[in-house]
């Protein structure tokens, strides 16, 4: 499976998660764009996506909505992202589960599950 880049159409922005103290010292998670790249968006049947994602937890699964694979090119910033991610398109917030290489180092595809409540960010 090759990437075609004129297939990249979507603006896709990657969110990390980062942990800071609250005025009563307490650690509070907030989600910060990582980076924005092109994408290409690819459905995936929810089933097939939960299995191949099995570090998701219950209330993971049970927020989950759909699944997609977003297909973008590689980089060495890229190459970071990972299950701890989650990925924006489109005012939806999905749950990265896994990442696939697409070629040698020509492009990743990110395996990822649509959050029901809107993912917190």
């Amino acid at each position: 499976m090759a990437l075609q880049p004129g297939r990249l159409d979507r603006r896709l922005t990657i969110l990390r998660a980062t942990a800071t103290r609250d005025a009563l010292g307490e650690l509070v998670e907030s989600w910060s764009e990582l980076m924005t790249v092109w994408a290409q968006k690819v459905d995936r049947p929810l089933r097939e996506a939960l299995r191949e994602g099995p570090g998701m937890a219950a209330e993971e699964v049970r927020g989950a909505t759909s699944a997609s694979g977003f297909r973008i090119r590689w980089s060495s910033a890229a190459a970071g992202i990972g299950p701890k991610d989650r990925a924006r398109l489109d005012g939806l917030t999905y749950d990265i589960t896994g990442v696939r290489e697409i070629g040698r180092r020509e492009g990743l595809e990110l395996l990822a599950v649509a959050r029901a409540d809107g993912g917190g960010v």
